[in-house]
């Protein structure tokens, strides 16, 4: 799949012209590489991995496949628009399985709240722990579907670089109240504690702080209850090495183990890249998948930039890093029957647990769990009788200094065993036989994330939409942006979104490419 060719020649003709590189393989990346495939361009997508998805990829071993990130998928039909647009179906692709229950979380008290797709069990679930929350709920749903319809497909599905773009949205983001925090916003409508967490905590999916982060990110809410949870089969990769299948339908290629160093620039637009081999490959547009602040702090560094500054970048807030915990058990499969696809374990902390991730920048003892066990639902995970696990909690980024992963991680691992063990999969340790661990020190050094960032920039409302790095870079002409850290943002849905934004910003290729300027393969 990641077949290495000859790059295109340095000879200025119309090939060149045709050719765009995509730095980065990333959900957003290969997006952005289907689009540009779609308008005529001849694509090559480079990654310093070695295989395509980025941090939607997967690691196999002793059996067990992995799945390093995003689990689930929310709103399917932006991926069937993408596939459509490259004229291929999705569904014939990519195989989707409805999740019921999307998941269950379980709170400290022993109160559980379990999410599904069906309204009339919803309401029946909030009637069951707070009766007198049946219609502030009601009303909050109402609300996310109101912000659903703005944030994400008026909004999230459009450019956002230019300033008049977001003055006309302001009068709209005063009347949904988009200064008020996605907490307080629940909490308006909600009594119960337990309710304001089910309500409140998706913008966590996201890199942001749930008692910060504006609240048009309650349409979280909407896109669960209008469009479901999914499971791709094969997991985010298997939509990852869909994606490859594409582009290389399309004559593009992507090029795995390779790392690009810098975007090269002449005649003061982007010109190709330079590989960290020294290899020069030019190319009429550039994409950068690379997180943002990478891109304008790394590969951006030799040229001149007026706003992404690297004071600038300093000044940013982060989204919080994450450490995981992926283990496989053998003769496992049978046991933890009440324990589904997807949990929430709570710890006995909400606002204060959150401001030690974001604010203080602590470590703290306790913890708050999301549990992925895909195992339930695709046996091809694990080997037979066995389960796939994985265990995320949120930490403090590394731009607030104070936790040494090398000597913190055995520790933070054992008193996450020892809730795991009390609150969900008691026993589990003795039948694990692979074990593999991302802190924020992994999150630095394999995908590239200042601070070792798990979602890039953080979404806070100062830090979205025309505030975020624009799709169309505003420091190089010909330079293009995708993934987390741009517009609209972060999941699966929003890196799927930038690269729809790109596709309404890059022109059409002036000569589409013929398979006879390509030079021939490197044997």
């Amino acid at each position: 799949m990641f077949k290495r060719t000859a790059p295109p020649r340095a000879n200025g003709t119309s090939s060149d012209a045709s050719h765009a590189i995509v730095i980065g393989a990333g959900l957003g990346g290969l997006a952005s590489a289907m689009r540009l495939g779609a308008k005529g361009y001849r694509v090559t997508v480079i990654d310093r991995l070695d295989r395509a998805g980025g941090r939607g990829s997967s690691i196999t071993q002793g059996g067990h496949r992995f799945d390093l990130g995003p689990t689930i998928v929310t709103v399917p039909q932006i991926l069937r628009e993408l596939w459509a647009a490259c004229g291929r179906d999705f569904d014939r692709d990519v195989a989707l399985k409805p999740m019921d229950p999307f998941y269950e979380i379980r709170f400290q008290d022993g109160e559980t709240f379990t999410m599904r797709g069906d309204a009339a069990a919803m309401k029946a679930e909030v009637a069951r722990i707070s009766p007198s929350d049946a219609k502030g709920y009601a009303t909050f749903l109402k609300g996310a579907e109101a912000r659903y319809r703005f944030g994400f497909e008026d909004l999230g599905r459009r450019p956002m670089h230019k300033f008049r773009d977001l003055v006309k949205v302001l009068p709209t983001f005063a009347w949904y109240r988009a200064d008020r925090s996605v907490h307080a916003h629940a909490a308006a409508r909600v009594k119960d504690e337990h309710l304001r967490f089910a309500l409140s905590f998706h913008p966590l999916f996201i890199g942001g702080d749930p008692f910060k982060v504006t609240s048009m990110y309650a349409l979280v809410s909407h896109l669960e209850a209008a469009f479901g949870v999914h499971y791709a089969m094969g997991g985010v990769q298997a939509i990852a090495d869909a994606m490859v299948r594409v582009i290389e339908a399309q004559g593009g290629e992507v090029v795995a183990n390779t790392e690009v160093d810098e975007v090269v620039v002449a005649a003061g637009r982007a010109a190709g890249v330079r590989l960290v081999s020294g290899e020069v490959l030019p190319a009429g547009v550039v994409v950068s998948n690379a997180d943002a602040g990478h891109t304008y702090d790394r590969l951006l560094r030799n040229a001149p930039k007026r706003r992404w500054t690297p004071a600038r970048l300093r000044r940013t807030r982060w989204s919080m890093g994450l450490y995981v915990w992926y283990f496989g058990t053998a003769g496992t499969s049978e046991m933890w029957k009440d324990v589904g696809h997807h949990s929430i374990v709570v710890g006995p902390r909400y606002r204060e647990h959150i401001k030690d991730i974001f604010i203080r920048g602590k470590l703290a003892d306790d913890m708050s769990l999301y549990v992925h066990r895909p195992s339930v639902t695709d046996p091809s995970v694990a080997p037979k009788g066995g389960d796939t696990f994985y265990a995320l909690s949120p930490v403090p980024h590394l731009g607030h200094g104070g936790v040494n992963w090398a000597e913190e991680e055995p520790k933070y691992r054992a008193k996450m065993a020892a809730m795991l063990e009390e609150r969900l999969i008691p026993g589990f340790q003795k039948h694990i036989t692979e074990s593999l661990v991302f802190t924020p020190d992994t999150f630095r050094d394999r995908y590239l994330s200042p601070y070792g960032a798990g979602f890039s920039i953080e979404p806070r409302i100062l830090q979205s939409a025309w505030f975020r790095p624009h799709n169309v870079s505003e420091e190089l002409p010909g330079l293009y942006l995708t993934g987390a850290g741009t517009h609209p943002g972060a999941g699966v849905p929003g890196v799927i979104g930038t690269a729809e934004v790109l596709g309404k910003l890059v022109p059409d290729a002036a000569v589409r490419w013929r398979a006879a300027d390509l030079p021939l393969a490197a044997e």
